[in-house]
């Protein structure tokens, strides 16, 4: 056994000072040799034994364990707190319950679960920006400590910005913003890019390149960076000039040639007089070359697609701002060690002093100190708070000028109609959202508006208009007060709109959804119509003939019951208006509705007459009464006298004696003629008006042939030779 343990011991010594058997010389000296250093190193082992030997002496090993190799030391556990990222995951449960566990914030556990907390926030915050919330995102972040975890901060912005550099603009108003509050972590972050830039440039890495400078034109455009480093790096780019280094100059000066132009106007010259001069004289690829010739026609139009800060990202001040004056040639420190954690000996300390800072600016102490309230005095504070705002709310009426609700409503009404597959469906799906009564003239706006926006007219939405006008009266009355509006104001539309609009109405009148009444509100002349409300009209009634047909179109005109609402569209108030009508509808194509409008146009000069005659036979019935009743005396007394000269004086003095009775009683006559005159008019007027036109046209005729015998009578009455020649024609 003990010449077996010797063997092992020494074989395994041997292998630990790397003396193998296999080399060892085959000459019987150095055999001998290797014998005496065996032996002399087993006497040494022999003198100072280890405490592990010992122990394989109280112990020897079997048999067994002899052929099986040594036992490897079993390692340490560590503490997966302690490890690094990437490595032991722990679950949220458990690492809530090791959290809880740990009463020291002092202690290196502790430290260390917040610093991991630290990088996955920030990480989170910087992977979410974007240009709608990058005033949260920024709130958030000077919720964390970033004075602590700035290292990390910066390596978080450089990463994602290298990822996705279509919004460096974003990442670069984020740094402007920290940089205007922590200038020393501006200056870090730009220290890194000077680096990376550098190290880019001697590896001949174009994207890290492009990405680094990329970053620092706009860090420069919001002030972050001197315009000194921006014309160095295009001097250290230029200087050589190959396809690369070109294409990352043309495309540094892209992000910021405008903001060099009107800080460095001498110095913007100089760089684009080398790039002339490269243009001409360097042996370049033709692609490079039209990529410099872009950008003198970039620089000719003023980089009117490059603006200095895009809308939305302007948000620090330039008195705010800080500038950073680094050169380009300068050594730098990276200061990687801030990506590591590392144990604070005055942890809360360090902590406290950021809460103060982050207070001033966040405005944070009164929030803070609501916080620190007991859980009790918290909820009898909060009960009184909403008694207060019970008393306020009946006191106070808040009026919502923003419409933010109007906005909310219009939009759920958008989608429910662009998600709907038929007009059934849609008004199934709006008769859902059970919205109050105020809003249904704007459902029935939103539905027009929705038709008015389209490319061409779609009958979806004058079924569905139609639909819920057959639902409730309200709508309906909803749609009545639209037509007027939409009318009133036609000339705002668009001619596309337009047509949309009369096609969704003409719908709504030919399926009776909407009542003929609405179309009281057209009057058609010159002085009351544009040229839109022409080209409306026009299109409304050419779409209700295609529904209708014109014989239909034309008996639903004439109807009786609806001429009252009809004036203003066929006027027969005026023959210019009239005329004005006619020649619309007829230039439309629609001039089988005029006919009536053409018999009123021929008959309107006779009937303007009869109404004229009207007038005058009325002022005049009394004259003609009693110009009838003297001229019948005259004639009488004419034919009395020629024939009292003819015969004899004794027949004269008989007729003439007979001739005054007579006159006595016609004259008593034609005393009551006038009041029987009057009683006949107040009898005819009472009659229709046709039989009216009638009497009052045959009573004018009669009365001017009566007229023109008295006046012959009257004639040969007053002159005596007529008298004369017709006593001689009797005799």
């Amino acid at each position: 056994m003990k010449s077996s343990d010797v063997h092992i011991r020494t074989s395994s010594y041997e292998k630990r000072d790397g003396r193998s058997t296999r080399h060892r010389s085959s000459s019987p000296e150095d055999r001998e040799r290797e014998r005496e250093r065996d032996s002399d190193g087993r006497k040494s082992r022999r003198s100072s034994p280890s405490p592990k030997r010992n122990e394989e002496r109280v112990a020897p090993p079997s048999s067994g364990d002899l052929s099986e190799p040594p036992s490897k030391k079993k390692k340490d556990d560590l503490d997966p707190i302690l490890t690094r990222t990437g490595g032991a995951y722990i679950p949220p449960a458990k690492l809530r319950m090791m959290q809880q566990q740990i009463t020291d914030k002092s202690s290196l556990a502790y430290q260390r679960m917040s610093w991991e907390a630290l990088k996955k926030s920030l990480n989170g915050l910087i992977n979410k920006v974007n240009v709608s919330n990058i005033g949260n995102i920024i709130h958030e972040l000077l919720q964390e400590n970033i004075v602590r975890g700035r290292g990390q901060l910066a390596r978080s912005v450089l990463q994602a910005q290298s990822a996705s550099p279509i919004f460096t603009h974003v990442y670069a108003a984020v740094v402007s913003i920290i940089n205007s509050k922590f200038p020393n972590i501006g200056e870090l972050i730009l220290k890194r890019l000077i680096l990376n830039f550098r190290k880019g440039y001697r590896r001949n890495d174009k994207t890290v390149c492009l990405t680094a400078s990329k970053f620092i034109a706009h860090l420069l455009n919001q002030n972050v960076a001197h315009e000194v480093l921006a014309l160095e790096m295009l001097t250290l780019l230029l200087e050589r000039p190959t396809d690369d280094s070109v294409e990352v100059a043309i495309g540094f000066l892209k992000d910021c040639g405008l903001k060099l132009t009107q800080v460095t106007p001498r110095g913007i010259n100089a760089i684009f007089d080398r790039l002339r001069n490269v243009l001409h004289e360097s042996e370049i690829d033709k692609r490079v070359q039209y990529m410099i010739e872009v950008m003198f026609a970039v620089r000719k139009d003023g980089f009117k697609d490059h603006p200095i800060i895009p809308e939305g990202l302007d948000l620090v001040e330039e008195d705010e701002q800080f500038t950073h004056m680094l050169p380009l040639e300068d050594d730098y420190n990276a200061e990687d060690i801030l990506n590591v954690f590392k144990m604070d000996p005055d942890f809360l300390g360090n902590e406290d002093k950021y809460k103060v800072l982050k207070k001033e600016i966040l405005d944070e102490g009164d929030s803070d100190s609501e916080n620190d309230q007991a859980p009790g005095s918290s909820d009898e504070d909060s009960d009184e708070e909403e008694d207060e705002e019970d008393e306020q709310g009946q006191k106070i009426t808040i009026h919502d000028k923003t419409e933010i609700n109007l906005v909310s409503f219009r939009r759920t009404i958008y989608l429910a109609i662009q998600s709907s597959l038929d007009f059934e469906e849609c008004a199934h799906k709006l008769l859902k959202m059970e919205f109050p009564d105020s809003q249904t003239k704007e459902l029935c706006n939103m539905i027009l508006d929705c038709c008015a926006q389209q490319r061409t007219y779609e009958k979806f939405f004058g079924l569905l208009a139609g639909r819920f006008c057959m639902l409730k009266k309200e709508y309906m009355e909803s749609f009545e007060d639209i037509f007027k509006e939409q009318y009133d104001t036609i000339h705002r539309l668009e001619t596309n709109k337009l047509r949309n609009v009369a096609k969704m109405f003409a719908h709504l009148l030919y399926t009776d959804s909407v009542p003929w009444s609405v179309l009281e509100c057209i009057t058609l002349s010159e002085e009351t119509t544009t040229s839109s409300s022409r080209i409306f009209v026009k299109i409304f009634f050419q779409e209700l003939c295609e529904y209708m047909g014109l014989p239909k179109l034309n008996a639903r005109l004439k109807d009786e019951t609806l001429q009252p609402f009809f004036e203003g569209l066929l006027p027969r108030d005026n023959p210019r208006n009239t005329r004005f009508a006619i020649n619309f509808f007829t230039s439309i194509g629609l001039g089988g509705l005029t006919d009536e409008l053409r018999e009123h146009l021929k008959n309107a000069p006779k009937m303007i007459m009869t109404q004229r005659q009207d007038v005058e036979s009325s002022d005049s019935s009394s004259a003609s009464s009693s110009s009838d009743s003297d001229n019948p005396d005259s004639n009488n007394g004419s034919c009395d006298s020629s024939s009292s000269n003819a015969n004899s004086d004794s027949t004269s003095n008989s007729d003439a004696s007979k001739g005054k009775t007579n006159r006595h009683q016609r004259k008593k006559k034609s005393k009551k003629s006038p009041k029987a005159s009057s009683r006949k008019q107040s009898s005819k007027r009472k009659e229709s008006e046709n039989k009216a036109e009638r009497r009052h046209h045959r009573s004018s005729s009669s009365s001017r042939r009566k007229s023109r015998k008295s006046k012959r009578h009257s004639d040969y009455s007053l002159h005596p030779k007529m008298s004369h020649r017709s006593s001689l024609l009797s005799h």
